[in-house]
């Protein structure tokens, strides 16, 4: 990424609030300047609410990236790719954390707390962050994408 101070924004449901609160502790160690949208608690509450929140900024410019996080991330991630501007990707593993930057040009990051562990959540953080959009080939399917906007 560029030197420049990234903005990400982050949040969870419930199912993510304890993920989550790890991630933002570590992107604020690594001198992100974060944006926490919720949840604050392991109480229930309803991830598009958050997933919103959390994208809206994103689609808009006032935040660089964002990072989503609930039991598999698969609710976040249906949720925030019906934002204007937004494309969420649920990964698993660092490489696929890492090609979705390279080749979409991901903009969220959706992580379930329930199918990853915290190390791998954070090598896949990690992944995400530190890989850039590759352009070329890809601006133009990337462009395409937009189209559907």
């Amino acid at each position: 990424m560029t030197d420049k101070k990234l903005k990400i924004a982050i949040g969870a449901d419930h199912g993510g609030f304890r993920l989550k609160e790890k991630l933002a502790e570590a992107l604020v160690s690594g001198g992100y300047d974060v944006k926490d949208f919720g949840t604050f608690t392991a109480d229930s509450v309803d991830y598009p609410v958050i997933a919103k929140a959390v994208c809206e900024p994103v689609s808009k410019g006032e935040a660089d990236l964002g990072i989503l996080v609930c039991g598999t991330g698969i609710g976040m991630s249906i949720t925030a790719n019906k934002i204007k501007g937004v494309r969420a990707a649920v990964c698993d593993n660092p490489y696929s954390a890492k090609m979705t930057r390279a080749h979409n040009n991901a903009n969220v990051l959706c992580i379930g707390e329930r199918v990853v562990g915290i190390g791998v959540a954070m090598d896949i953080l990690h992944a995400f962050l530190s890989t850039d959009f590759e352009g070329g080939r890809h601006q133009r399917r990337v462009d395409m994408i937009n189209e559907l906007d």
